[in-house]
């Protein structure tokens, strides 16, 4: 029977200065789920992300996003994918229009086909077609930036979304926005991977969590469901079981004393 997902990796691993950064990482995603992906810093998240995005290459294993092959059909793999990394990185001797204009090109989109879009983005974001003409990236705002990166992740259309601390930057308003936004694109089919530090977010919004620790998967579950399996205890309190989160809890509470009277 033909696989109908849209992320498949197997046996997925990554060396950085000989050490295994994501280590026999293997999963499916279908169309339409969203996927909080989490794990405690230098656990491998970004680096996954940027492996199914096409940005690095595996050390060993593979994987299948959109029917492309990360391997062998890695342009592929790129025009299916929108991404928003951590950093959210951007040319800042541009304009938001002149940065816009660029990924769009990148990904065949013809000028007034891609004004159209970003203009029904930047009126859904709040943003303004001057603020976008009259001042260069390296003057926005971090909100302001955040809001470009979303928007030229998002106008190719793509099938795969992949969100790395996407709400960094965000007020309130615009965080509600973006949430209802990517619930609204899984309805559609869209499948999204969401990578947050904000837990509590995540149980809300996501279908499924899926949590790695030093670049191996340590859990993967609807979050109900994993409450529910581990007594009730909050999200927060099963990810910092599995991740060692507890011991530092404890050390800080340790430190905190030392600063009684």
């Amino acid at each position: 029977m033909l696989w109908e997902g849209m992320i498949r990796l197997s046996q997925l691993g990554k060396i950085f200065e000989g050490r295994m950064a994501v280590e026999g990482l293997t999963l499916e995603i279908p169309k339409g789920q969203i996927v909080g992906f989490l794990g405690p810093n230098g656990a491998g998240k970004s680096t996954t992300l940027k492996m199914i995005t096409g940005m690095l290459r595996p050390a060993s294993g593979t994987a299948v996003i959109a029917g492309h092959d990360l391997l062998t059909d890695p342009l592929g793999v790129k025009r299916s994918v929108g991404f928003v990394p951590e950093s959210g990185a951007l040319y800042e001797s541009l304009t938001g229009l002149e940065y816009l204009r660029m990924v769009a090109a990148l990904y065949g989109l013809e000028t007034a086909q891609a004004d159209a879009r970003i203009r029904e983005f930047i009126q859904f974001f709040e943003l303004t077609w001057e603020t976008l003409t009259d001042k260069l990236l390296g003057a926005y705002s971090k909100g302001m930036r955040r809001k470009v990166v979303i928007i030229s992740s998002l106008l190719h259309n793509p099938p795969v979304l992949l969100f790395d601390e996407p709400l960094d930057g965000l007020d309130a308003n615009a965080a509600v926005g973006f949430k209802t936004l990517i619930q609204t694109l899984a309805r559609q089919g869209r499948t999204v991977v969401y990578s947050s530090h904000i837990l509590d977010v995540v149980e809300r919004v996501c279908d499924r969590v899926i949590i790695i620790n030093q670049g191996r998967l340590v859990l993967d579950g609807v979050p109900e469901q994993l409450v529910a399996a581990h007594g009730g205890i909050p999200l927060e309190e099963i990810f910092t079981s599995l991740t060692g989160g507890d011991q530092l809890r404890e050390r800080a509470e340790a430190f905190a004393r030392t600063f009684e009277a």
